[in-house]
């Protein structure tokens, strides 16, 4: 598959909070991958699903004293490794995880060490709300836990699952690229046992998970969470991400609904990962 790297120039005071707000809108429309510049943002989605006049409609551009200009070119499929190693650079978790590519050989050793070959999947660690799962899961017991992954991305929240003990994990993305993706990367770092689908929420059925994790974004969470909650135990931990601090009271809202308590949250640059449990 071929993808679009769109480049937004970003002229303002304030260029990262610009950035978050054009790549909450841009996941509305498509978009599955960012890398943050210096001058803006760089955002990749199918070829095929590409609309320039889709972009320009979005909301951020209609934010008074800032100015959003696009550039794009095509990236074929063979080139996309190349974009990435030139982009990735290794990311540390509170000095306990480090998630880096294969190229990367001196890096600073941590208890998790997770070796990710990103291609085009979301989940490297760089962006917020990875970062904030990752973090948010370093203080969790995972030991014979039965763990739901959703959204996979890259497969590196499951990976690091299987390291802290889990013992029955199921990653689940919608998409190909990150449905590959993450069984390349299961392979790369010793977790077979990590069970890979592609799909959405409805082939969640009879399973019941310990621990749920869905980093995804708002509107998929709001309609999903109903699903998760029939399927996590009594007692068990769901863990949300992929929104910005201003949704969590929608989050909560619709947890609540489902016989899941809001615990606590942490937050990065306005994005928040919310902890729940299971009534």
């Amino acid at each position: 598959m071929d993808y679009i790297e769109l480049r937004c120039k970003i002229a303002a005071e304030d260029i990262q909070s610009i950035s978050d707000i054009l790549i909450a809108e841009l996941n509305e429309i498509g978009y599955e991958s960012y890398d943050e510049t210096d001058e803006g943002l760089q955002a990749y989605i199918l070829e095929k699903s590409f609309d320039i006049d889709k972009v320009k409609k979005l909301q951020a551009n209609e934010i008074p004293n800032i100015q959003i200009d696009y550039e794009w070119e095509l990236i074929k499929t063979q080139n996309w490794n190349a974009v990435w190693e030139s982009n990735f650079n290794p990311i540390t978790v509170e000095d306990k995880c480090i998630i880096r590519a294969p190229f990367h050989t001196d890096t600073l050793k941590c208890e998790f060490e997770i070796i990710i070959e990103p291609k085009m999947s979301f989940g490297t660690g760089h962006h917020e709300t990875t970062f904030l799962m990752l973090k948010t899961m370093l203080d969790l017991d995972f030991k014979n836990k039965t763990v739901l992954d959703m959204g996979c991305g890259t497969g590196v929240l499951a990976i690091l699952a299987k390291m802290k003990g889990a013992t029955d994990i199921t990653a689940i993305d919608i998409d190909e690229w990150a449905y590959n993706n993450t069984i390349e990367n299961i392979e790369r770092n010793n977790s077979l046992d990590i069970k890979v689908f592609q799909g959405d929420a409805s082939l969640l059925t009879d399973q019941q998970f310990d621990v749920i994790i869905a980093n995804i974004n708002r509107n998929i969470l709001l309609e999903d969470i109903k699903h998760y909650s029939k399927v996590l135990k009594s007692g068990g931990t769901l863990l949300l991400s992929g929104i910005y601090d201003k949704d969590l009271t929608l989050i909560k809202t619709e947890t609540s609904e489902n016989n899941l308590e809001y615990i606590s949250y942490i937050e990065k640059n306005s994005w928040v990962a919310a902890r729940f449990t299971k009534n």
